[in-house]
């Protein structure tokens, strides 16, 4: 007897894998398996199309995020009109502009090259070093000078002791002095320009506080410097090995004294309270070493006797002397970190993290400076943006029928595809006019 029309059979799972558990007839298909909680895959990375534009996991981001690489920095040509630079990243759309331009890809690209200068290298090992790092590297002593010169005020405060402000104005002070040291006669101009990068770059006077948006204006100092040609390719290991570890005593030193509180920290989910660039050049001292892994952070011989010769055990070190209880508690981030297989994979990471967690926050970028050097490329997206805001949607559709050549930028969308650098590539020649 045939089973009724429309009735499937199906199995239960305990019945017989060929028999309808209803009718008692024959099965045609095996019992399908029972649902599970979790899927069997789960894919690494969303699918390459149609990506939300902005995903609210941190550590998905960073890892479609492509490494940042190396970049050539080109001279600046003579004669040049050398400018006061100032702020003006005030939003999102502001950050994504800088974020497509050229400026920004050769700033990050300097960035890797100086991490590049000093892989599998000791911070000892001899390298070349020009008249010009060392008078850069003597600013940096006469700055720890004035610490000492300075000391800090009694106060029952955890942060912010008010005798930083005395060192601050101080340094301000002195600064276009200390320019003039280095700057040849044709380019004592450029003082103007690289004065304020310099002076932001040892904290907040005002806040007493110090963050890695900070320390991305002493690297866009040195990226300056390096736009003027005061240094150049052959510099730059001395640069980190030299200069930028003399750069990170003082501030390890202005951070002690004067009780500096950290600006726009993550707390314990952050990578360090005050840096990140020690990390970055750091891991890339300890590509290919053969006896250290990211894992030998936790062993604290080998960070006392190898802290004085690489960034990143120095930092761990620091880490461990100014933040109480166990390493895994008050610091995940690093704590994870030590579990990656090799030091190459960790500088790598690091660079991407960088530009995630660090260049793509409006909060540390708002106080980003630009002018003649470091330039602001708003205005070529600005006639985009005036075109959508100037037409009606039936103007717009009628003005494409008749061109081609006409591309349509909705403005909600123009955030999205400045951060893919989408926009530039597509752009044509005409574009409707008002």
């Amino acid at each position: 007897m045939e089973p009724p029309s429309g009735h499937h059979h199906h199995h239960h799972q305990d019945s017989p894998s060929s028999v309808c558990a209803k009718c008692g007839g024959p099965a045609a298909y095996p019992t399908p398996p029972p649902p599970s909680d979790a899927p069997s895959y789960i894919p690494i990375r969303f699918p390459a199309v149609n990506l939300p534009p902005s995903p609210t996991n941190t550590r998905e981001t960073i890892i479609r995020t492509p490494v940042p690489h190396a970049e050539k920095v080109e001279p600046l040509t003579h004669p040049h009109q050398f400018v006061t630079p100032s702020k003006k990243i005030r939003s999102p759309n502001d950050l994504a502009c800088f974020h497509s331009s050229p400026s920004f890809r050769n700033f990050i690209g300097f960035v890797v090259s100086l991490s590049e200068s000093i892989k599998s290298r000791k911070l000892s090992d001899p390298c070349h070093v020009s008249p010009a790092v060392e008078t850069l590297v003597s600013i940096l002593h006469k700055l720890a000078d004035y610490v000492d010169e300075i000391p800090p005020e009694p106060q029952t405060a955890r942060y912010g002791n008010v005798s930083y402000r005395v060192w601050h104005e101080r340094m301000s002070a002195e600064a276009e002095a200390f320019m003039l040291m280095f700057l040849p006669p044709q380019l004592r101009d450029a003082a103007v320009e690289i004065v304020p990068y310099f002076t932001d770059s040892f904290g907040n006077a005002s806040r007493i506080d110090y963050g890695t948006g900070h320390e991305t204006n002493f690297a866009a100092w040195l990226y300056c410097l390096a736009k003027l040609g005061v240094v150049i390719e052959e510099d730059y290991q001395a640069l980190v090995s030299r200069l930028f570890v003399k750069y990170m005593e003082l501030m390890r030193k202005l951070q002690l004294t004067y009780s500096l509180e950290p600006a726009g920290s993550h707390g314990v989910w952050g990578l360090d309270d005050y840096h990140f660039l020690p990390y970055i050049f750091g891991s890339s001292q300890l590509i290919d070493h053969k006896h250290m892994k990211p894992k030998s952070i936790h062993n604290d011989d080998i960070l006392e006797n190898f802290c004085n010769e690489y960034m990143y055990l120095s930092c761990i070190v620091f880490v461990k002397k100014v933040k109480k209880g166990l390493f895994a508690e008050h610091s995940p981030m690093l704590d994870d970190i030590s579990g990656v297989p090799n030091w190459n994979k960790v500088n790598s990471g690091l660079l991407k993290m960088y530009k995630v967690e660090v260049l793509e926050k409006v909060p540390i970028m708002q106080h980003f400076l630009f002018g003649s050097i470091i330039k602001w490329m708003f205005h070529y997206f600005l006639t985009v943006t005036m075109v959508v805001s100037k037409f009606n949607k039936e103007k717009l559709l009628d003005s494409a029928k008749k061109s081609s050549i006409v591309f349509l930028v909705p403005r909600t969308s123009l955030p999205n595809l400045l951060g893919h650098g989408l926009l530039l590539q597509k752009l044509q020649s005409k574009l409707i006019q008002s």
